[in-house]
């Protein structure tokens, strides 16, 4: 019964939570450090994309469909991982916000 009420009055009450970036020090050296993880990402993904070239390319000259395939799927994946690294802040931010205007 009382939990009923305290739901019922958090409902009525027009709470209004924002993120603050300034509460918690240190958060401008994690944002730093996220950003350096994102470019390390990256990097990883560019050098999957050669070594994935490089397998498709020795599959399709040596006359080995599936090296070459598995080639081909690692592209792909790399392309992938380099979208989603790359898109990660506006998807972040656009769910956010998505969140936020939700009434």
């Amino acid at each position: 019964m009382i939990t009923q009420l305290v739901a019922a009055r958090m409902l009525e009450a027009d709470l209004s939570i924002t993120p603050n970036t300034t509460a918690i020090p240190g958060l401008t050296t994690l944002s730093t450090l996220m950003g350096s993880v994102m470019a390390f990402g990256l990097v990883l993904a560019f050098g999957g994309f050669v070594a994935s070239a490089v397998m498709m390319a020795i599959g399709h000259h040596s006359g080995n469909p599936q090296f070459s395939s598995r080639g081909k799927s690692g592209l792909l994946w790399c392309l992938v991982a380099a979208l989603l690294i790359g898109g990660s802040n506006l998807l972040v931010n656009t769910f956010f916000h998505l969140g936020s205007s939700l009434r």
